[in-house]
């Protein structure tokens, strides 16, 4: 266990610091514990775990990936009740399994990272929190993630409004919205989610349309008790059809590279939006003129319903100005409103630019990163011995669970873990040509793909135009590449046992 150092010296020796309590960071302390390894620690800057699924509280907030595969393979869940979940059935299954496999303990919560810095004497991480605590740890396991920094538009006079505002990802619950005049700046993920639910209380909803998203209907339902009690009984009956999902889900990442297929899906698509969207001026200012699956194809069967009702308002002209009561557009129009709710994302491809960690020689990673982010395996970086991040650089998904792919890391950084808390290892660094081959590889296939040649711009590329987001390929290869840590990958430093 922790060296038991109480709280008052502010200083905490342990084998691993964990950064984050979402799937990623409860996932590896999960693991470890599986594996025999009890001394390590789990930073979460919040009161309560889960990331993502604890603080995106928004009405209408659910995973668009279905609940089979969201989840740990090792923790299957036979009492999902809808086929895609909502955001408290996810929050309250991430706590079923701090409680199950009992790591609970090992989190210390309101501590926020704020930086790291390698000592190569002792190869040790010396990890900073905003509170002044110090945590020394062998080694650094990022479970941080990309959706936990919200993006707000630089608007001018927004300083100046008198009326609520606040971020999606940050809902104020104590903020009624029943009879007022809203505006929502943003047409992306959360938002299709969260509008169809305040369109049916608030006097006036404008929303504001930068660019349209594909869109597809969501094939949601309720999953039927007999079915929850069939998995409860033949738990391999869930497995079979987590394992058919997967295929099916996998599938999908073909049309991304298969044009045809791409305009199979886009013309599926179009006839949602026309057999829903009745009027040519709003059907047309719905329809992308991109490739689909150049921006992430979102899921809902009431987003364009609501676009329907005599209450919303769609925009397309843009913000110009913030006034104390109103939104003011390029066409030269004033939108009187009482609140403005933003649905813009989250800080993706710069998400590690406000943290302060430093490797080898004094080396800092916004250096390392200073033509852009990239890892090997989206994992491990070179010069930064013993760090690894879970949902690092090219990791993300378009067409499977994220889930998926978290795993497939936690077994590779538990495969190096091993060894560094064993003490047979003192330090594992990826050398500098194995990380740059790698990343070579991976962008001359994303620099073909939609995401770099579709025609939009998104979240998925750096202001470079560099797609630092996305896996490009299938999931099951990526799991085969990282089934186990490759030694001739490292220089490897022999350690001391304790």
């Amino acid at each position: 266990m922790v060296q038991p150092q109480s709280r008052d010296q502010r200083r905490y020796r342990t084998s691993v610091v964990i950064v984050g309590s979402g799937f990623a960071g409860l996932g590896m302390a999960i693991k470890l514990k599986q594996a025999g390894i009890d001394d390590f620690i789990v930073l979460e800057k919040a009161a309560d775990l889960g990331g993502t699924w604890r603080d995106n509280t928004y009405p209408g907030c659910a995973c668009d990936v279905p609940s089979l595969m969201y989840s740990f393979s090792f923790e299957q869940n036979p009492a999902w009740s809808r086929v895609f979940a909502e955001q408290q059935e996810i929050s309250d299954y991430l706590q079923h399994c701090a409680d199950k496999y009992g790591v609970r303990d090992h989190i210390h919560y309101g501590v926020r990272f704020t930086g790291a810095e390698y000592d190569e004497d002792t190869a040790t991480w010396r990890v900073a929190t905003a509170d002044g605590a110090e945590y020394v740890g062998r080694a650094l396991v990022s479970g941080i993630g990309a959706l936990h920094i919200p993006s707000y538009p630089e608007l001018p006079g927004l300083e100046r409004f008198e009326g609520e505002v606040f971020h999606s990802a940050e809902w104020n619950h104590d903020f009624d919205l029943t009879g007022k005049r809203v505006a929502v700046i943003g047409t992306g993920a959360s938002a299709i989610q969260f509008v169809p639910r305040i369109a049916r209380q608030v006097e006036q909803l404008h929303l504001f349309q930068r660019t349209p998203p594909w869109i597809q209907p969501k094939p949601d339902r309720p999953i039927p008790e007999s079915v929850q009690r069939w998995f409860r009984r033949v738990p391999l009956a869930q497995r079979a059809a987590r394992a058919a999902l997967y295929w099916g889900l996998e599938a999908r990442y073909i049309a991304v590279f298969n044009r045809r297929l791409g305009k199979i899906a886009e013309t599926l698509s179009k006839r949602h939006i026309r057999k829903v969207i009745k009027d040519p001026q709003l059907r047309a200012a719905v329809t992308p003129d991109y490739a689909i699956g150049c921006k992430r194809i979102l899921l809902s069967s009431d987003y364009y319903p609501t676009l329907n009702r005599s209450n919303v308002d769609l925009v397309t002209s843009g913000v110009t100005e913030v006034r104390e009561r109103s939104v003011v557009t390029g066409d030269g129009r004033e939108h009187p409103v009482d609140a403005i709710i933003f649905g813009t994302g989250f800080h993706v491809t710069d998400g590690f630019a406000h943290l302060d960690i430093t490797g080898r020689d004094g080396r800092k990673l916004q250096d390392a990163w200073r033509n852009g982010m990239e890892a090997y395996l989206g994992i491990v970086v070179s010069g930064f011995p013993n760090l690894f991040f879970l949902l690092g650089p090219n990791t993300g998904l378009g067409h499977n669970s994220v889930v998926f792919m978290i795993e497939s890391q936690i077994n590779y950084v538990l495969s190096c873990l091993k060894p560094i808390c064993r003490g047979d290892i003192a330090q594992v660094d990826v050398r500098q040509p194995v990380q740059d081959a790698y990343n070579a590889e991976i962008q001359a296939k994303l620099t073909h793909a939609v995401w770099s040649v579709g025609g939009c711009r998104s979240w998925y590329l750096d202001e470079n135009g560099v797609n630092r987001t996305i896996w490009p390929g299938f999931t099951w290869k990526y799991w085969l590449r990282t089934r186990k840590a490759n030694p001739a990958d490292f220089e490897i430093t022999a350690g001391r046992r304790r």
